[in-house]
């Protein structure tokens, strides 16, 4: 068995790069737990002021260093740095919040992206043009102030707005791909496709009942306008 000498100064400089990469992350699970809480108040103020609740769940996750650095070979970067990783890789830290009804959506990205210390960087809404697989969410990113010993920093966090038969629906798609490593028969393409139609469906029909059992007036579906986008 070879042994090979370690360098004392290499093993360093690898644990400077791992403490400051760990720390890039904690910038993004700050500004994660921000947009979690904005939501939580916004489900707590609706719960007892309302006596309705608009938001079904939330998750929310955070890029693993693997699933970056693959990000980045897609992309074509070969030598990144945390500058550019930043300005190209805005989904580190995501949060999905699923919502009972079609109009919840819009209604809680609009109360969101209305607090005057969020910044609205992209919006993609998928729910009024579906993606061609049938793939349906309003997706936005967001900026947030982090607030941190050393003065505030503004963190991109992706937010995911979707109804439950949409969450249903992308969560079966994503087992399949899965299963299949991307290569689905196309027979399972054409059934998640009518799949996408009767989520659809269901979520009209859901609506309307929930209308029409609590006397509720119609609410616009059309998504709100765009928001200003000051960076794509």
């Amino acid at each position: 068995m070879t042994t090979l000498p370690v360098d004392e100064i290499s093993i360093q400089e690898t644990k400077a790069l791992r403490d400051q990469f760990q720390r890039f992350l904690r910038e993004y699970e700050f500004g994660m737990r921000e947009v979690e809480t904005k939501i939580s108040i916004l489900r707590d103020e609706f719960t007892h002021d309302h006596a309705y609740n608009p938001i079904e769940h939330v998750k929310s996750r955070l890029k693993s260093p693997d699933s970056i650095v693959e990000k980045l070979a897609r992309k074509g970067i070969d030598e990144p740095d945390f500058e550019l990783i930043r300005s190209e890789i805005t989904d580190i830290a995501g949060v999905r919040v699923t919502c009972s009804f079609v109009a919840d959506v819009y209604q809680l990205f609009d109360l969101l992206t209305a607090q005057d210390d969020i910044t609205v960087r992209v919006v993609k809404d998928y729910i009024a043009t579906p993606k061609p697989n049938g793939y349906k969410s309003l997706h936005a990113i967001i900026e947030v102030p982090v607030f941190l010993s050393t003065g505030a920093l503004s963190v991109p966090v992706e937010v995911q707005f979707r109804t439950i038969a949409m969450d249903f629906w992308a969560s079966l798609e994503h087992k399949i791909y899965y299963k299949f490593s991307n290569q689905v028969p196309s027979h399972l393409v054409d059934s998640l496709s009518d799949a996408a139609e009767a989520a659809a469906e269901l979520d009209t029909r859901m609506e309307r009942l929930h209308r029409e059992a609590h006397g509720v007036p119609k609410r616009q579906l059309a998504p709100p306008p765009p928001p200003h986008i000051v960076q794509v």
